[in-house]
């Protein structure tokens, strides 16, 4: 009898087991819906770019043909509308291939856990910019942080409440394989102007030098543009630290970095590079081209000349 007894609990465990597992794909299921794009708001100050290029026409291609095979994430707004927190690319994707609609799965989370699954499904990208690790390393921490109860006022970088003592940024740094160090670099670059971000993102600005600029106020940095695009250069690193020092003593001024700026650095000698196909469509084919470096030159003072008549007026 008690034999028996047992059978029956295990075959009604079993059954519980199967039922619950199939109940949770019903479920999943249930949360995937095609829904009109037009209802699809931009998750708030999202960090990624979408750019509208090869690989993005390709993707429109592709959605074009087979549709959204990797549905999109979204969460149901108070307003009744979406708010999308993966798939920024594959909604503008279907947009450009006419698509009114976008295969999403819908999932129910909080401001912050919405912020952390944002940045990491977007981590996975290929190619990512500086910029763009600044900010969403900036966001995920700040959830992070927010998530650990303790507040951020009293206590610049808290502690997780049930991970012994390992700090949010110690967890970050092990998610996003990056040092520590290194990601404190990338959020300073969010105290950039927009103007000097844009070369760390060209690769024209070194992360390091662009790090010790971000400790000047944004008026030195307004300035410090200036002299960057008249002296066509951008500063080392040790001129970097030279300005923020001199900003710390209190006797950083705009003659201070003009100074700076025209000293002659010997890794920016000679480092013009033109490329060929970009600047031959632009040189009439009747210029022979032992001629052609010359038409360059002369080409450039009628251009330097009316920069110059623009700055008069």
């Amino acid at each position: 009898m008690v034999k028996k007894k047992e059978s029956m609990l295990k075959m009604h465990t079993l059954d519980d087991l199967f039922s619950t597992e199939e109940m949770r794909r019903e479920d999943a299921l249930s949360k995937i819906r095609n829904i009109p794009i037009s209802e699809i708001d931009e998750f708030p100050e999202h960090p990624f770019q979408v750019r509208d290029d090869e690989d993005m026409m390709q993707l429109a291609e592709s959605i074009r043909e087979r549709g959204v095979l990797t549905p999109a994430t979204v969460r149901k707004k108070e307003d009744g509308r979406y708010e999308l927190l993966s798939g920024h690319r594959r909604k503008r994707a279907s947009e450009i291939a006419g698509q009114n609609t976008l295969r999403c799965e819908v999932v129910e989370m909080t401001r912050d856990e919405a912020v952390i699954f944002m940045v990491d499904s977007n981590l996975q990208r290929t190619k990512i910019l500086p910029s763009e690790k600044a900010f969403s390393y900036k966001m995920r921490l700040e959830a992070m942080k927010r998530q650990s109860g303790r507040p951020s006022k009293n206590n610049g970088d808290p502690v997780e409440p049930n991970l012994k003592g390992i700090r949010s940024s110690q967890l970050l740094a092990e998610e996003v394989n990056e040092s520590t160090s290194q990601i404190k670099r990338y959020i300073r670059l969010t105290e950039l102007i927009p103007q000097i971000l844009k070369l760390v993102d060209e690769e024209q600005l070194g992360l390091r030098p662009a790090v010790e600029i971000s400790y000047l106020p944004k008026n030195s940095q307004i300035q410090l543009y200036g002299y960057m695009e008249s002296e066509v250069c951008v500063p080392s690193h040790a001129q970097a630290i030279r300005m923020r020092r001199l900003f710390e003593e209190g006797k950083l001024t705009e003659k201070e970095i003009g100074d700076i700026m025209r000293e002659e650095k010997p890794n920016q000698k000679e480092k013009i590079i033109l490329h060929g196909r970009r600047v031959s469509d632009l040189i009439p084919k009747d210029v022979p081209i032992v001629k052609r470096e010359e038409y360059i030159i002369k080409a450039l003072e009628f251009y330097s000349k009316h920069r110059e008549k623009e700055r008069e007026r």
